[in-house]
């Protein structure tokens, strides 16, 4: 018995064991079964074993025809998209949407919110005045384009005082700022921008360079980095023939090496010029620059005259004498300050002036030149060492003693100074001798001459006070000009 038992034990063994399945287990070997039956060709079998399996994009496999089924389109979808590396665009239905253009290839603009109705394409953004506009798709239609391909976008709290604002750069310059009052409805529309950019840049290769206000893009020549076939992972953009677009999209400046390099020869350039320069003294000897007559030095500039009294004093005042001396309020009235600057750039740059020509005729301006010449000077006609001691002339009580204090002190004055004075105040002598029809007093051309004749080298005292000395010491002056200057004994 117990040998039977083994016997039965060793065939049952050898033999293969009876199919025995759960109805589930059936249905799924029905189910590979089908799949199996489905396949046409080994080849078919091989594209549906490997459509699981992501591939690599930087090796290039022919492509095999794609199955019709629709179990096999869905999986070749998920291939073609891990290959691509980034997801197909989702297009946005229109919105409205407040839209700011604030540059234009690079030139400003005002800026001036409009509420646009913005449509979103896989390359480009569409600007409309309204729905209508979109859906007519008549020529005029459209108010502004936006080409995504190489522009930039960024959230802006800077360009605008509004809540969710971001702004797109394009490749040209062109800057717009785009808002919503929703946070939510922004954050959407700045995502699918900025997704449209990257998608259109990476599709296109880098984006063509286009020319500014135009939609026509430039051909890139063979010998630019970048050209060829790279492959979408290893495509960088050149910072130096994307210069346009980084110098929007960054806060710093990035210049290429030719930038420097021209910076280099233009500094050196400069540097050539200036040593090369000639010196004021060469400049003046070939007439090319003359020398100046407001601001020069009294002394300098009757010895390059060869006079004790400038020119120009002895023409204003020969003017004046001719034609101003019963003019109401003579040298006390201003002239046209702009006719006085032509004036005194004449007088500085020429020789010849003639001051009865008629765009001198109003007598003021010459009268105004005058008294322009007298304050230009780098020291006064009183020179300063000279001040305090008028000063305390002037405080002399008695009358005999305090001019002959005073025409000692102009005695000793510089020649040129010294008949530049007695000139000038002969002159002003002659003006108050009409004085009923100038209505010009003593007073009056104290108060006038007195700051323009005399001033302290160093403003450390009082300046209401030292204008009190000024004007008595030229009033007192005028007063006695006869008995100061031996105006009768000339």
């Amino acid at each position: 018995m117990a040998g039977t038992r083994i016997s039965n034990l060793q065939s049952a063994a050898k033999q293969p064991p009876p199919l025995i399945q759960s109805p589930q287990r059936s249905s799924a070997q029905g189910a590979v079964q089908m799949r199996i039956k489905s396949a046409q060709s080994s080849g078919d079998r091989l594209s549906q074993s490997k459509s699981m399996v992501l591939q690599d994009s930087s090796t290039e496999l022919p492509q095999k025809p794609i199955s019709r089924h629709r179990r096999n389109q869905s999986q070749h979808n998920v291939v073609v998209a891990g290959a691509a590396t980034f997801e197909p665009l989702v297009e946005l239905k229109g919105e409205h949407l407040n839209v700011a253009k604030i540059s234009d290839s690079g030139k400003k603009q005002r800026k001036n919110w409009t509420s646009m109705w913005t449509m979103l394409t896989s390359d480009q953004l569409l600007f409309y005045k309204d729905k209508q506009q979109e859906t007519a798709l008549k020529p005029g239609g459209k108010t502004d384009v936006v080409q995504l391909c190489g522009a930039v976008v960024d959230w802006t709290t800077e360009k605008s005082s509004r809540k969710n604002v971001f702004q797109i750069t394009t490749n040209t310059g062109s800057e717009y700022l785009l808002q919503s009052e929703s946070s939510s409805t922004a954050s959407i529309w700045f995502h699918a921008v900025r997704k449209a950019v990257n998608s259109s840049t990476k599709a296109d290769g880098g984006c063509p360079l286009r020319r500014s206000n135009s939609t026509e893009c430039l051909p890139r020549h063979s010998s630019l980095p970048g050209y060829g076939s790279a492959s979408p992972s290893t495509k960088q953009r050149n910072p130096v023939h994307r210069r346009s677009i980084n110098m929007f999209g960054s806060s710093k400046l990035k210049h290429s090496t030719s930038d420097s390099a021209d910076k280099n020869g233009v500094k050196n350039r400069l540097k050539k010029f200036i040593i090369r320069r000639p010196s004021m003294k060469t400049l003046q000897e070939k007439g090319l620059i003359k020398d100046r007559v407001f601001g020069c030095q009294l002394s300098t500039l009757c010895e390059r005259e060869g006079t004790t009294v400038p020119k120009f004093i002895q023409m204003c005042l020969d003017a004046v004498d001719k034609r101003g001396l019963e003019v109401d309020g003579i040298y006390r009235v201003s002239g046209n300050l702009a006719t006085i600057q032509k004036l005194r750039f004449i007088v500085d740059q020429e020789d010849d002036l003639d001051l009865d020509h008629s765009q001198w005729e109003d007598i003021h301006v010459v009268t105004g030149a005058l008294k322009l010449f007298f304050r230009e000077l780098p020291e006064p006609l009183f020179p300063f060492r000279f001040f305090q001691p008028f000063v305390e002339a002037v405080k002399i009580k008695e009358s005999k003693h305090k001019i002959q204090t005073v025409k000692k002190l102009i005695q000793q004055l510089p020649k040129p100074n010294q008949d530049t004075m007695k000139l000038l105040f002969s002159h002003l002598h002659r003006v108050l001798a009409f004085s009923r029809k100038n209505l010009m007093s003593t007073q009056g051309i104290g108060i006038v001459f007195g700051p323009t004749l005399m001033w302290p080298e160093l403003d450390a005292g009082n300046m209401a006070v030292n204008m009190v000395y000024q004007n008595q010491i030229v009033e007192f002056i005028l007063i006695e000009s006869q008995e100061i200057f031996n105006l009768d004994r000339k």
